[in-house]
């Protein structure tokens, strides 16, 4: 944080962000609102450098470096998660075409798994985000073979044993079921190797389809299989929130459901 004739008032840096108006920016920062690498400020006359310095709002952060971009896909099966697969697969370019950028993705989903994937060009983020120790909580939805029991699912949530250790589901419960099928939602924050269809193929249930719906705080909501689309000032400020709190030691695998 700068206060001499460095920098860019802060009240112009959130309104360029999307903040609000400047007029409602000065008032948020002189109600205490506004914090700058951690400290409360109320003069306006603070000054940033928007390349380093973090502000958020009510807790909120800030997106003020305006050269990142952040992008929702929803990856459809078939599509390796990577820019330019080795084997000649369809992998993720033909997604980012749109952004002039060079954009890349935030952890993975296998081939065979569709559903919510971030692409973006901030790597600090990108590696916080992806890292399984952070624990950032993802959702499944899981189309899996045979009649799904209340007591499976409290297996699931209990934990099951894997070869490569135990592992429980933050949160399951089963959302229907049908003849030779049932739909299954987990929960979790781990980044083993495939782990959701180990986890339901452990319990007798072998995955038939697979999506991820939800990854930390965005929502795939409607957007149709081979869309992507730019993260709302909401969304955004959501992600670059959770990338900067303290990350708790938990798994140390790399992610793929």
């Amino acid at each position: 944080m700068t206060d001499g004739p460095e920098g860019v008032r802060l009240q112009k840096v959130l309104a360029n962000a999307g903040v609000a108006s400047r007029r409602v920016c000065e008032q948020l920062i002189v109600a205490g609102r506004v914090r700058v690498n951690g400290v409360t400020v109320t003069a306006l006359g603070t000054r940033v450098r928007p390349e380093t310095d973090i502000v958020d709002v009510d807790g909120t952060a800030i997106q003020l470096d305006a050269s990142k971009r952040y992008v929702m896909l929803n990856k459809p099966t078939g599509v390796v998660s990577s820019m330019r697969d080795e084997q000649g697969r369809p992998d993720l370019r033909r997604y980012t075409r749109e952004w002039p950028e060079r954009l890349f993705n935030v952890g993975r989903l296998d081939a065979e798994t569709s559903g919510l994937l971030v692409l973006t060009n901030d790597g600090e983020l990108a590696h916080v985000l992806a890292h399984p120790s952070f624990g950032v909580d993802k959702i499944y939805i899981a189309k899996v073979r045979g009649t799904v029991a209340p007591q499976t699912v409290q297996r699931l949530r209990a934990g099951v044993d894997l070869d490569d250790g135990p592992i429980a589901a933050d949160k399951a419960r089963l959302l229907d079921t049908s003849v030779g099928s049932s739909l299954v939602e987990l929960t979790l924050h781990s980044g083993r190797n495939r782990i959701v269809r180990r986890m339901l193929a452990e319990v007798g249930h072998p995955v038939i389809e697979l999506v991820r719906r939800q990854f930390g705080p965005l929502h795939l909501g409607t957007l149709p299989a081979g869309a992507a689309r730019e993260l709302t000032t909401v969304e955004r400020g959501a992600l670059l929130t959770l990338a900067r709190r303290p990350s708790p030691p938990m798994d140390t695998d790399p992610e793929t459901p």
